[in-house]
């Protein structure tokens, strides 16, 4: 019988991927080695590079997800992408089980004319931006912020929250981790008006209490809410009455519709419900978005009133929702964008697939807050267990541990590990104080690598 232990590969290294490998090598039933593989150099995924910088407690949760990742079961394998550098079917020989963890990473569209003119971007463009991704589409971000006095911001969930008040607040960010680069921009940045768009209710926004009062504590920001969304209405007193946090939203709403100043100073946040994008106007590049005016309907549902209105604006960001992409070797929902999934088990042709389990947003969809990832993926963890002990996971002969990165390194592969990790944390620390910040993120790849690089020993000399 062969007693070695369950080797694993977890796919991903965001919270969703650590939270699994915790859970997979703090039970004590089954002796378990753990490899988290991950595209990027750098572990931690969204919390790394998609919480807003100027949530700083939110960011500190990395701090939690690296104390889990220094596990002596387990090995950090970053720069490594499912698909180009191995695909499924190799890690399939390699490991024992598989835990897929990607997430969803591309945006929604909103399916409008003009979508695509320069200057209307995805929300996840801007945030990769200013969070520092090595693949942030950084010429079209920044194109896009030289020029634009106002912008538009379509959606009203906390990724819209987050975009609208970092550009609202444009040059008093130096105290967060963001690229020197980063800073510069939003600093010259000239926006002064920015208008978020809901096509539903007050009630319906997706955001949290918290986030939504952070608006109105920005100094120099003014923000304006119309009264007249905040009627009452059959369908919206019913959720007011049934969800307290909902209440709570519309409270903060209606203190900013009532007040006469809600903040002063040269930049206009508006939040515009029953308000939706028909149409981006420009020739070259975005100049305005038209608008329309929306209700509810007696059943919730909402309907167009006809009554259409531009608003100029030179930049449109899109956040309307993350979904997740196919990868090559896995079966693929189309419909609601995920891998299918019993408890957790890849469903391969109607039949679950022990030895493969998907975790986090790509079994589930974009929904929760980082916290849920941890049950979802302790959820995923539990099904891979029972089909160990039970004997439904096949244990069939593997190549050696190391085998999977001499693969990788005879394909020309340069692997970050948990070392590296630590060249760049200590790099990007030592950066941001030298600017008398606590970080400075390191935004390249060739940047990543540098600073690994800095602490090898150097090549003797013959």
């Amino acid at each position: 019988m062969d007693q070695r232990p369950l080797r694993v590969a977890v796919v991903g290294s965001g919270p969703s991927g650590i939270y699994a490998a915790e859970a997979l090598t703090r039970q004590t039933d089954v002796e378990i080695d753990v490899d988290v593989l991950d595209r990027l150099p750098t572990p931690f995924g969204l919390v790394r590079y998609g919480v807003a910088p100027d949530h700083l407690s939110i960011r500190g949760i990395r701090e939690t997800l690296w104390r889990l990742l220094r596990d002596p079961s387990v090995r950090f394998l970053g720069n490594v992408e499912l698909g180009t550098d191995l695909t499924v079917e190799e890690l399939r020989r390699h490991y024992d089980a598989v835990v897929y963890t990607f997430g969803a990473s591309a945006d929604r569209r909103l399916g409008i004319p003009g979508e695509d003119l320069p200057g209307s971007l995805p929300a996840t463009d801007v945030v990769a931006w200013y969070c520092g991704h090595p693949d942030a589409a950084r010429g079209a971000v920044e194109e896009a912020l030289l020029t634009a006095r106002s912008a538009v911001v379509v959606g009203v969930g906390n990724v819209a929250l987050d975009v609208g008040r970092v550009l609202a607040r444009c040059g008093a960010l130096d105290h967060t981790d963001m690229p020197e680069h980063v800073l510069s921009a939003l600093g010259s940045c000239p926006v002064r008006q920015i208008h978020l768009l809901g096509r539903r209710s007050p009630a319906h926004a997706a955001f949290t209490t918290k986030e939504l009062r952070e608006l109105g504590k920005l100094e120099g920001v003014s923000v304006r809410v119309d009264p007249a969304d905040l009627a009452p209405h059959p369908a919206t007193d019913a959720i007011l009455a049934s969800d307290r946090a909902v209440a709570r939203n519309v409270d903060v709403l209606r203190g900013w519709a009532e007040a006469d100043e809600s903040g002063s100073g040269p930049t206009g946040v508006h939040l515009r419900f029953f308000t939706r994008p028909v149409e981006i106007l420009g020739r070259d590049r975005v100049e305005g978005v038209v608008v329309e005016r929306t209700a509810l309907a007696d059943d919730g549902s909402v309907v167009g009133t006809g009554e259409r209105s531009v608003i100029e604006a030179q930049l449109v960001v899109r956040s309307v929702g993350y979904r997740g992409v196919p990868m090559v070797g896995l079966p693929f929902d189309s419909r609601l964008n995920v891998v299918p999934h019993e408890q957790g088990r890849v469903v391969r042709d109607g039949v679950a697939a022990a030895g493969e389990y998907v975790a986090g947003w790509i079994k589930r969809g974009p929904s929760g807050v980082i916290g849920t990832n941890k049950a979802d993926a302790h959820e995923t963890v539990a099904t891979l267990l029972e089909d160990a002990t039970s004997g439904a996971l096949p244990r069939a002969e593997r190549p050696g541990r190391d085998a999977v990165t001499d693969l990788l390194a005879e394909r020309g592969v340069r692997v970050f590990t948990l070392d590296d990790w630590r060249a760049i944390d200590a790099a990007e620390i030592a950066l941001g104080e030298s600017r008398g910040r606590a970080r400075t993120t390191l935004a390249t790849r060739d940047a990543l690598l540098d600073a690994v690089r800095a602490t090898m020993p150097a090549e003797p000399i013959n």
